[in-house]
């Protein structure tokens, strides 16, 4: 009886004991796999730390005029990083290039008129920006979200107005305007006549043909739209700007509204107080302001660029989740969102003051919040409920629409009456 017992349950390994081992056996690989994914992915978290601190430092440096030590650390950062792999690895990658061309041009003599160093340099680099822009706007909800909420805004704001003017301070491929073009000319009973007035300056695009394409493929939309339509193109240096009702030639009856984002490519972010003045001279209808998620004029130069690094990392990882195509991802990255880097990074390294929160100076210059209406709010929802992929969401907050990825802000809008 005893033999038995010991055959079946025993040491000798019978059915159960079998079932048993092997049961354990598995267990225990699954939880040693586990273990060694921890372990690693803890590995590459303490890496990735380690890089992001010495680019942090590397910042300090910079700011403080110390290039020598800056380009030091720069120089062993190339060897460790590259623009492929994880999103905060790509973005260390482009905030690392940045901080080599800041040091290179001499950021102790660089002024706020300087224009960031090009790396759009002929036409066919221009097409290449536009085919990225295009692939951004086509993968991301990003400029949807921007423009169809500027839009409705002014839509709103304007209605009734037969002759409508746009200053905008960010005209950048003019792509905002044919949208519009196309609402006014199916909701405004006919259409009224359209005059945009482009502020640039040498530093806001990167080759002349940008805003020659710009203005050519507006006046063609309008023409086809039949429209009466007219712009201009203004350089901020070219008038004095004490007096731009004149310089700006408003006309009698004209609806004024303007296109002022928080951190634009046509003026310095610590000159936006005074424009934000000079604006309200004008009596415009409606302001729209755009902010990305990585505009902090409130910071010191080196806490700026970590969290534009961060904010970065975060619209990188929006558009792989989004994209199912690495090599557009690559070119939207090259020709679009590195320039934009290079751009902020040194404009933030201009400024020596710390300047308010773009809300803060509206309600100074006596700016009063325009209300979103049910259905800005709606579509700006529908937009994103439109994308597969989950983690993107609408947030209002603080009189704006905040187009969110994973609870991080990706790009905002406020509206603004005078």
């Amino acid at each position: 009886m005893g033999t038995k017992a010991k055959l079946v349950g025993g040491d000798g390994g019978g059915p159960g004991e079998e079932v048993s081992h092997h049961h354990n056996h598995h267990q225990y690989h699954h939880q040693f796999h586990q273990t060694q994914q921890t372990q690693h992915h803890h590995q590459q978290t303490q890496q990735q730390q380690a890089l992001i601190d010495q680019l942090f430092k590397a910042a300090e440096l910079v700011e403080s005029g110390n290039l020598v030590h800056a380009r030091g650390i720069l120089a062993r950062l190339n060897h460790q990083l590259s623009p492929v792999g994880k999103p905060l690895h790509r973005a260390a990658f482009y905030f690392k290039e940045a901080l080599l061309l800041l040091s290179n041009n001499n950021a102790a003599t660089v002024t706020a008129a300087t224009s960031p160093p090009q790396r759009i340099s002929t036409p066919f680099d221009v097409f290449l920006k536009i085919g990225s822009y295009k692939a951004f706007s086509e993968t991301s909800p990003i400029v949807q979200f921007a423009n169809f909420t500027c839009n409705q805004v002014l839509l709103e704001a304007l209605e009734g107005f037969n002759s409508i003017r746009i200053i905008d301070f960010d005209l950048g491929l003019g792509g905002q305007w044919a949208s519009f073009m196309q609402e006014i000319s199916l909701r405004m009973g006919g259409a009224p006549s359209l005059r945009i007035t482009a502020i640039t300056s040498p530093s806001s695009h990167d080759h002349p043909l940008e805003l020659v394409l710009a203005k050519d493929n507006l006046s063609h939309f309008a023409s086809d739209l039949g429209i009466s339509f007219a712009i201009e193109i203004l350089s901020l240096d070219s008038y004095d700007p004490t007096s731009w009702s004149l310089a700006l030639n408003v006309s009698e009856g004209e609806a004024i509204a303007v296109n002022l984002p928080a951190s634009p490519s046509s003026y310095h972010p610590s000159t936006f107080p005074s424009i934000l003045r000079l604006v309200k001279q004008l009596s415009p209808k409606i302001v729209v302001s755009v902010e990305r998620g990585s505009d902090r004029t409130d910071l010191s130069f080196s806490q700026h660029f970590l969290h534009s690094l961060n904010s970065n990392a975060v619209l990188l990882e929006s558009l792989d989740a989004v994209s199912t195509n690495p090599d557009t991802v690559n070119k939207i990255e090259r020709f679009l969102l590195q320039p934009r880097i290079d751009c902020a990074v040194l404009r933030r390294h201009c400024v020596l003051e710390k300047v308010p929160p773009c809300r803060t100076i509206f309600a100074t210059a006596a700016f009063s919040p325009f209300p979103f209406s049910n259905f800005t709010e709606t579509q700006a929802e529908w937009l994103v409920k439109r994308i597969k992929v989950r983690g993107f969401h609408v947030e209002k907050r603080q009189n704006s629409l905040v187009l969110c990825w994973q609870m991080q802000d990706l790009v905002s809008v406020s509206a603004w009456t005078s």
